[in-house]
């Protein structure tokens, strides 16, 4: 699922800003398995590079330190959109392969024969 945490991430950011604990939380609730948190800031530290995401210190924090608040950026809405497209296509491959296996099953051809 690691390739995966990119378009999850920018999916998380895309319900609303966040800072990374809370963003963890979203993608454990999204079926992405327990990341490594390191992993998490990694990956916001890349896409805020690549200008996808900006950051900003929520200084409204009550208790502990102020937290960095990752949001999208319109460049990140556009890959979001990028990366939908992406595994919508690769969902209809995967369907394709599915129903092929499952049509076969149906009409007897598909028990192991030597």
């Amino acid at each position: 699922g690691r390739h995966m945490l990119m378009p999850a991430l920018l999916m998380m950011m895309h319900l609303g800003p966040a800072h990374g604990y809370e963003l963890n939380e979203r993608l454990k609730k999204f079926s992405m398995g327990d990341l490594d948190v390191s992993l998490i800031y990694r990956a916001l530290h890349a896409l805020e590079a690549n200008g996808l995401v900006s950051s900003n210190w929520d200084e409204k924090e009550s208790q502990g330190p102020p937290r960095r608040v990752y949001s999208l950026t319109e460049a990140g809405h556009l890959q979001l959109g990028q990366h939908l497209d992406e595994l919508k296509t690769t969902r209809e491959r995967i369907n394709q392969i599915l129903d092929t296996y499952e049509s076969h099953m149906r009409n007897g051809k598909g028990d192991f024969h030597e």
